[in-house]
């Protein structure tokens, strides 16, 4: 051994404590265990595993956002957009004609001749647009909105064009757009989902996969609330346990947190594992902050009479509640009994199927608006309203109408779009878009990009790629933009 060894090995034996000196040091030791006990007992000492931040810990955007919440009205069944919100007079004026409609392949998904809308359209509000008699109180609230008439997306069927809206692909394979936006921004209330899906009867078409998670970590998935009963104790299924009281699964659920995170501790990083102790932890605090939020009869009546009756109205009004209490997500899906795509009825007759359509919706969707902006919440929240196509400006049959996914409206408001505008337009006739063409992975890019994300970097790896909500297309459409 040389020297300089023999010379560390000398101080590292000296510097070593001696037996008098150990056995001291541990009995201290051993009190300090019995007191870490005692506070333990008394509620005094912080949990003694290591937990992570939860999922849903709000994280920051990448970079500063217009919005901090979306509310999407989702008009399953493909709302026609001559008879809504885009006008087009030269439909009366070629009533009966089969003109070259753009382009020949757009022909495919007309059956008769043009027929001109059964509904008048008359111009509200200072931007002067043209709006459809059977949304008269939306129509109050054109100056808040910016229309998008230059929509299109991939096919004319319903479960795929649903799907694409909603989770940016034809297959459900994919994450939701609304689990996207929990995964990239957390929520902003620690005792509900961050993401919350309703509907009043129906789910819309493709169910589940329209506010699931996919292969994101199960705590960004939506949860899904049926509206129809509205009995605030029963709007989420097996809410309440019906064995165990509150204190009892408070002392459970911190025990299988204790037990979970020790788990996690040896297993360093672990998603599906990290999702399932906060579904845990949230499934035990949504046992009282469901019931209170969903309670409507803590409204003032000025409030309720705003909204309305019905179904629909009350899932506005409790849309606005979500979003007040920090909710990154609401999809209020329109749905009647027993049909999950409502707005498919027009192929039958406009008439009867959008008039009675939109009057179950009209008064709950201007209600909505005009409370957010009362309560100075419009500014950041993003309104979105849309089906997942429109129909032809042909007719089917006498009546009806059939699918036109070459051509239709959405509408934002609030949340940083420019208000009182319309951006893009179909040609004369309504079926097919050609001024400012917007995809629908592009709607989602924008809307993203609302929310102050960068929807090129909101991506999670799996099965060996990055995946992201427009796939490998998506342009943030700026002319909307404020």
């Amino acid at each position: 051994m040389s020297f300089r060894a023999h010379e560390s090995a000398v101080r590292a034996a000296l510097a070593a404590p001696s037996r008098r000196q150990f056995l001291n040091r541990l009995g201290a030791g051993f009190g300090t265990l019995g007191l870490s006990a005692v506070l333990a007992d008394a509620g005094r000492l912080a949990a003694d595993t290591p937990t992570s931040v939860s999922s849903l810990a709000a994280k920051p955007p990448h970079f500063a956002a217009k919005a901090k919440r979306v509310i999407q009205l989702f008009m399953p069944g493909g709302p026609s957009q001559v008879d809504t919100f885009d006008y087009k007079p030269a439909l009366a004026k070629n009533a009966g004609e089969r003109p070259a409609l753009v382009d020949r392949k757009s022909l495919r998904n007309t059956k008769g001749g043009l027929m001109p809308s059964p509904f008048g359209f008359k111009q509200y509000g200072k931007c002067e647009k043209w709006v459809s008699d059977i949304f008269p109180k939306v129509a109050g609230c054109v100056d808040d909105i910016c229309f998008v008439h230059s929509m299109h997306t991939d096919l004319p069927e319903h479960a795929s064009a649903i799907l694409m809206m909603n989770l940016g692909h034809l297959q459900p394979t994919r994450p939701s757009m609304g689990s996207w936006l929990v995964y990239g921004l957390g929520s902003e209330n620690k005792n509900l989902p961050g993401f919350i899906a309703m509907s009043p009867r129906a789910q819309p078409r493709g169910t589940l996969a329209n506010w699931g998670s996919s292969f994101l970590p199960g705590a960004y998935a939506g949860t899904y609330v049926n509206i129809a009963e509205m009995k605030p104790d029963a709007v989420v299924g097996h809410l309440r346990n019906p064995v165990l009281k509150p204190d009892a699964q408070r002392r459970q659920a911190d025990l299988l947190a204790r037990l979970n995170g020790l788990h996690l501790q040896r297993s360093e990083q672990d998603a599906q594992l990290e999702a399932a102790i906060d579904s845990m932890e949230m499934a035990f605090k949504m046992q009282t902050a469901v019931p209170e939020v969903f309670d409507t009869a803590k409204e003032t009546k000025e409030t309720l009479e705003l909204y309305g009756p019905g179904e629909f109205a009350k899932g506005c009004l409790l849309a606005r509640r979500l979003v007040e209490q920090g909710v990154r997500v609401v999809q209020l899906s329109h749905s009647i009994d027993g049909y999950d795509i409502a707005w498919d009825t027009g192929h039958d007759d406009i008439v009867k199927g959008h008039a009675v359509l939109a009057k179950a919706c009209d008064q709950g969707i201007a209600a909505l608006l005009t409370d957010l902006k009362a309560r100075g919440l419009l500014d950041e929240t993003l309104v979105l309203w849309g089906g997942e196509f429109g129909r032809a400006p042909t007719s089917e049959g006498s009546k009806g109408r059939d699918h036109d996914h070459y051509g239709f409206t959405v509408w934002m408001a609030g949340g940083g779009v420019k208000a009182g505008t319309s951006f893009g337009a179909t040609d004369e006739f309504g079926l097919t878009a050609v001024e400012d063409k917007v995809h629908v992975r592009d709607l989602h890019a924008t809307v993203l990009h609302l929310m102050g994300l960068d929807h090129e970097k909101l991506t999670y790896r799996y099965s060996g790629r990055d995946y992201r909500l427009t796939d490998v297309a998506g342009t943030v459409v700026k002319g909307v933009l404020k």
